[in-house]
């Protein structure tokens, strides 16, 4: 038993290692100006090449740029790095292991706090250009009820705009924190996804919320959305973790939340 849990660390750790070195090559080709913003970036099968890594460890480093505003993938014509402000100066990548030992249920109540209260913000900061940007990444989301993590892209983008329409430089740089966490974690289990539609469904409320220009309302939407997205990544959690059975012994059951993986 100890065997496979180590095997899964590693396999997880692997993972994660793999993401942060697509994550550093694609930030230094920005950084030596190689590649700049509105440009695409080399074929997958290149990229993957230069790398040594599968085509499927890349498109995961790929994903996590997607979801942190850094790159745009448009359907037939590639990867492009995004033409706004890069979202490298944060601490998004580095923070990933600081976060680690963050239980799920602490996450989730620091995010209650915080992003309740940027929705209330957004509804009232929040300016045309940005409201039209939630409405883009709601429909997305829509579109993408077939492609877990797709979904997910559009997802972080969503509540990432949301930090920003609230006009708070602090927030919005403590949500950039918590994002990486958040896509970091959800990606190994959004596969398991039930219903993605009821999400999709609050993520229009929050909008309309913010877009009516009602302050409580978002934030209740918001509050609502997180107790849902709880309950729902806790599910997709089990369903991702191993049943082990030992000579017809059965497992005893999890503490608390320790075996969740968000």
């Amino acid at each position: 038993m100890k065997k496979e849990v180590k095997e899964q660390f590693d396999e997880v750790s692997s993972h994660s290692q793999l993401t942060m070195q697509v994550v550093e090559h694609i930030r230094l080709l920005i950084i030596s100006g190689e590649v700049r913003p509105g440009d695409r970036l080399p074929p997958e099968r290149d990229l993957a090449r230069q790398l040594k890594i599968s085509r499927s460890s890349l498109r995961s480093g790929i994903g996590f740029l997607a979801a942190m505003g850094v790159l745009k993938s448009r359907h037939g014509a590639g990867t492009f790095v995004a033409s706004g402000p890069p979202s490298f100066d944060s601490s998004s990548f580095s923070v990933l292991g600081a976060l680690h030992g963050f239980l799920p249920g602490q996450m989730f109540e620091a995010r209650t706090v915080i992003e309740s209260n940027l929705a209330a913000l957004a509804a009232e900061r929040a300016t045309e250009e940005q409201i039209t940007e939630l409405a883009e990444e709601v429909a997305e989301m829509y579109a993408a009820l077939d492609d877990p993590h797709e979904y997910l892209i559009h997802d972080v983008r969503f509540h990432r705009a949301i930090a920003r329409a609230a006009a708070n430089p602090i927030l919005a740089a403590v949500m950039e924190t918590i994002i990486a966490n958040l896509y970091e974690r959800r990606s190994k289990t959004i596969q398991n996804a039930v219903d993605l539609k009821e999400s999709s469904e609050m993520h229009r409320e929050i909008y309309r919320a913010i877009r009516s220009h009602h302050p409580a309302q978002a934030r209740r939407a918001m509050e609502q959305h997180l107790e849902l997205a709880r309950i729902a990544e806790e599910s997709e959690a089990e369903v991702a973790a191993p049943v082990v059975e030992v000579a017809g012994e059965v497992p005893p059951p999890p503490e608390d939340e320790a075996h969740l993986s968000r």
